[in-house]
């Protein structure tokens, strides 16, 4: 939801600074125009680097013997969970 309202704001302000640069003629509206089109590419390709969580790696980390395929890459992963934390950690078990 924010991130549909930052892109409107952001196409909002870029298509202000391109009406009032090639419109008005005014050249305060290259500012406006690079600085819209900047945060929309910014906020439309955020996802692209996408990074996975570390491997679940020491001690403290052990799997519980949970199975199933991940629906969005179709690989089969195990469950790891941290006993201190709580947390849990899915880790591929295909190359």
């Amino acid at each position: 939801m924010l991130r549909r309202v930052v892109q409107l704001l952001a196409l909002a302000l870029a298509v202000t600074g391109a009406l009032l640069l090639f419109v008005a003629g005014v050249p305060a509206g290259l500012p406006a125009l690079g600085f819209g089109l900047i945060v929309l590419l910014a906020v439309t390709f955020e996802r692209w680097r996408k990074h996975s969580p570390p491997e679940p790696v020491g001690p403290h980390w052990q799997p519980t013997g949970e199975r199933f395929e991940d629906p969005g890459t179709g690989k089969t992963v195990q469950v790891h969970y941290n006993r201190e934390t709580g947390e849990r950690r899915y880790q591929s078990t295909e190359p």
